[in-house]
């Protein structure tokens, strides 16, 4: 592993800045509009259903989404006026992963770190114009920006904001990330751009074709100490046994401060209609904007379930519930197209 960027040898840790976890106060959410047509089943649809996700947003806190110059005029009339447009060339539509990591320090300043993005182990081409666009994003937000070498997107990634990290081996692990590295070097990178001490790996999915595992579809900080996790109770499941195996790795984890993490279990949506082979139904999958969480419905009986266990875990939040068809046929979810900037 080397660094040649002159701003990868400075460390957001070393300089006080950390990630904050995603329920930590926003000042606001940023998304990218759909841009690919290629990569869509009905390109209309899924632009119908990124509006109504970021008007559903939009009711708790500041939305900005980033749009193609082309694309803005459209955007403008599916959103309306309350949803804030910047226009910058992108590739695709999924802002957590090309977007910056958005970091804060005690000194009430703002930063990010942008790591590499090469679309899932270049899946998808092409992709520079997002491989960029994490470093706009903060230039826009007056923000100051780390870079770093590492191949990674921020789906990868759960933080609790107190110094843990969670991820998968599938995923950063994965020879089309970064070959060459080492774990060591990849908990390394991970904790000197996020201001992080400990890095939690889970096993991840190597049957999820499109992001490699994604700890985003199986587990996630919910509160200090405390990770929800996908399962599923139907031996049937074509990832039964993978869910199972995740959740073994958890068991017994500390965090970076030393508490046993507590896991809070959550079906997927199993048995709702799959409108592709990468269509995601993780329900951990939303967004936790001021005050609420938007969280997706499939129409399916499992909804209210997994409602019942986000309205027991934040009593507190405002719960909404939105279809999320037109995004999860792309093999993503609300958290996948989102990514929170903190308030200093």
């Amino acid at each position: 592993m080397s660094n040649t960027n002159s701003q990868s040898l400075m460390s957001p840790a070393d300089e006080g800045f950390r990630m904050p976890a995603e329920w930590e106060a926003h000042d606001r959410c940023w998304m990218m509009w759909p841009s690919r047509e290629s990569m869509w089943e009905d390109f209309d649809k899924t632009k119908s259903c990124f509006a109504g996700i970021a008007q559903a947003i939009s009711e708790f806190e500041p939305v900005t989404v980033v749009v193609c110059e082309q694309d803005a005029q459209e955007a403008r009339s599916l959103m309306g006026e309350d949803i804030d447009l910047m226009v910058a060339p992108i590739d695709d539509s999924w802002a957590r992963d090309a977007g910056p990591n958005f970091l804060v320090n005690e000194r009430g300043e703002l930063a990010g770190s942008c790591w590499e993005f090469n679309a899932w182990g270049q899946k998808y081409q092409p992709h520079h114009n997002d491989n960029a666009v994490g470093e706009v994003i903060l230039k826009h937000a007056g923000a100051r920006s780390f870079v770093s070498e590492l191949v990674a997107e921020g789906g990868a990634i759960s933080v609790d904001g107190e110094g843990t990290v969670l991820t998968t081996e599938s995923c950063l692990l994965h020879t089309n990330r970064n070959p060459g590295w080492s774990r060591r070097q990849v908990e390394e990178e991970l904790c000197r751009t996020l201001g992080a001490t400990k890095v939690i790996w889970l096993p991840g999915n190597d049957d999820e074709v499109e992001t490699n595992g994604h700890v985003d579809g199986l587990a996630a900080f919910v509160r200090p100490g405390v990770v929800l996790m996908e399962i599923s109770y139907d031996p049937e499941h074509p990832w039964y046994d993978i869910m199972r195996a995740n959740l073994e790795a958890l068991k017994g984890q500390t965090d970076a401060k030393g508490r046993t993490i507590d896991i809070v279990l959550i079906e997927d949506a199993y048995g709702c209609e799959m409108l592709s082979d990468s269509f995601c139904t993780s329900y951990i999958n939303s967004y936790l904007p001021n005050g609420g969480v938007v969280m997706p419905k499939y129409g399916i009986a499992a909804d209210e379930r997994a409602r019942a266990v986000f309205e027991k875990l934040f009593p507190e939040r405002r719960i909404v519930q939105v279809n999320v068809d037109g995004v999860a046929v792309g093999g993503g979810g609300i958290h996948c197209i989102t990514q929170q900037q903190p308030r200093p």
